[in-house]
């Protein structure tokens, strides 16, 4: 219901003799509050069994008040991202001219779009969010052409084992510390399950003052029964 999609996406290297599927996974995480957005995601990048990256940020700025939560394959993902903040600058230009600076619509239409093109080429999937001064803290799913916005969501692998939580305990009105703790629970409770996310959990406030951004190290992440 508010995973937009099974991020566990694959890669295929031809008909090289011994080289078959090669899984990908992650953990994104994004919920709004009144005044702005929390987004959060884990930092592990892996091939199959293999751990290939144990800290990458997967939260990428489009703008100042506007980042994306990225899910897929890493190097699609980045390039989408980077279509999308050169495309994204572009139309910033015309809006400054008016003193206006970039709807975060906008930039998910953006990538949506760019999503939706190279759909057959790119196997990425892009959460955008973000604050803008028209509509608050938003939060919108981009997978392969389709554009929604819900309060909160969840994608990758990670996501698949924590949607009884996300759905039980997302309350509307949270506060901005509230939704930071509850991010934050459910992305180290997927790390837990999933083998495929791990490592430190990145997390980005957005308000109408800016952007703070925080990282959980390991040892102080929370702590459940199963730890």
């Amino acid at each position: 219901m508010h995973d937009f999609g099974r991020m566990r996406e694959s890669s295929y290297f031809g008909d090289l003799p011994g080289v078959g599927e090669i899984h990908t996974g992650t953990t994104i995480m994004a919920v709004e509050f009144d005044g702005g957005v929390v987004v959060g995601s884990d930092s592990r990048v892996s091939a199959g069994a293999a751990v290939v990256n144990r800290v990458f940020n997967k939260l990428a700025p489009l703008h100042q008040q506007i980042y994306c939560a990225l899910s897929g394959s890493a190097a699609d993902a980045q390039a989408i991202a980077d279509m999308a903040t050169y495309q994204l600058e572009l139309h910033g230009l015309s809006r400054m001219e008016l003193e206006k600076q970039p709807l975060v619509l906008s930039a998910a239409n953006i990538v949506k779009n760019i999503t939706y093109k190279y759909r057959e080429e790119l196997s990425a999937h892009l959460m955008v969010a973000g604050w803008d001064p028209y509509q608050g803290g938003q939060v919108y799913g981009t997978l392969e052409g389709m554009l929604i916005r819900q309060p909160f969501a969840v994608g990758g692998s990670g996501s698949t084992y924590i949607y009884g939580y996300v759905d039980a305990n997302y309350k509307s009105g949270m506060s901005p510390e509230e939704c930071r703790q509850f991010t934050t629970n459910a992305i180290a409770l997927a790390m837990g399950r999933d083998a495929s996310s791990g490592g430190v959990i990145y997390l980005v406030t957005i308000t109408a003052s800016g952007t703070k951004q925080e990282v959980i190290l390991g040892k102080e992440l929370p702590q459940f029964y199963d730890e």
